[in-house]
């Protein structure tokens, strides 16, 4: 049977346009694995309550970070995906999980390309169910409605794979600054009841299922361990924490708030290891927002260390995993 990857990252508009944004807002937000309410409930908050105001908010974000070949997540997911295929004798396609180009553009390609048995890699080093579970969730859809006769397989989240680690805790060492105070590892957030459901079906289902929560103070103990960073050198927290609904703990915004007058941090590099791409979350939330916040309270130097985009470490350990999962 006929193999072949596909490579699936999160998404992002067509355009900073108000109604691309608004469009891909609408698809990534009536998603039940991200805003987990009823259809009814959800469908209400999106567009009574977010869609009026917040497409404007973020295409004015976009056009921040949006470079001339268009959205930095798509031009440098498309690079991996280019240079993984360089180095693969078997098909390699890009996907996104929401907008273009779809989860069902990509499988066609693959099944166009006689691909009758796909290794799906959801590019989250964690898992969660709004991120990697999403996407297996709409992968065994489109497989189940358009291409029964192909068979599906997912790489598991790696956020503790020595290969990972390796390649993270390199491009961190590579780019520190010599003088800092503090590594910041700010992950993605969540609300606190997404991991409470996780924890719910690892009970349910006896599997040992990991906290998101708890997968990235472990990306955090194995990176640092890595470099040789004892406990005063570093901190965890997470961003983009929206609503009124607790999410997990600690926030990134207060610590950029307070570091500087609560732990006399001054210079402050940070890391984003949620994502191996960069994209609004990290370039205009942490190295533009979250930066005037940091000075703003006290700091004097931020440094926001890239995700790990085309770096040819990264290149080539996908390609190990790839090729791992070929060879079987």
């Amino acid at each position: 049977m006929s193999k072949g990857v596909l490579l699936v990252n999160l998404g992002s508009p067509d355009s900073t346009a108000v109604e691309d944004v608004r469009t891909y807002l609408r698809e990534f937000l009536m998603d039940g694995k991200v805003i987990d309410s009823p259809w009814l409930i959800r469908k209400l908050i999106v567009e009574c309550f977010i869609l009026p105001k917040r497409p404007v908010q973020s295409a004015k974000a976009y056009k921040k970070v949006w470079t001339e070949e268009g959205s930095p997540l798509i031009v440098t997911s498309k690079i991996l995906q280019a240079k993984v295929q360089e180095q693969m004798d078997i098909p390699v396609e890009l996907a996104m999980r929401y907008k273009n180009p779809s989860i069902e553009f990509g499988m066609q390609q693959l099944y166009d390309k006689g691909v009758r048995d796909i290794l799906v890699v959801p590019l989250y080093p964690q898992y969660t169910m709004s991120s990697t579970e999403t996407v297996a969730d709409k992968v065994m859809e489109i497989q189940k409605k358009k291409f029964k006769d192909i068979e599906v397989q997912f790489l598991k989240a790696f956020y503790n794979h020595p290969d990972y680690i390796k390649v993270l805790g390199d491009s961190i060492k590579e780019n520190l600054p010599e003088n800092y105070d503090k590594l910041l590892f700010s992950y993605h957030g969540i609300p606190e009841r997404h991991d409470k459901k996780a924890l719910r079906a690892a009970k349910v289902s006896k599997l040992p299922i990991e906290t998101y929560r708890n997968q990235c103070f472990e990306t955090t103990r194995l990176v640092t361990e890595y470099l040789g960073l004892t406990e005063d050198q570093y901190f965890t927290s997470f961003q983009s924490r929206l609503g009124r609904d607790p999410w997990i703990k600690p926030y990134t915004d207060e610590f950029f708030e307070t570091a500087s007058s609560e732990m006399n941090v001054k210079n402050l590099a940070v890391v984003t290891p949620a994502f191996v791409s960069d994209c609004l979350e990290t370039l205009e939330e942490i190295a533009m927002e979250g930066k005037e916040e940091f000075l703003k309270h006290g700091g004097e130097t931020f440094t926001c260390i890239p995700c790990l985009n085309e770096r040819q470490d990264w290149i080539d350990v996908v390609v190990k995993w790839c090729k791992g999962w070929a060879s079987k």
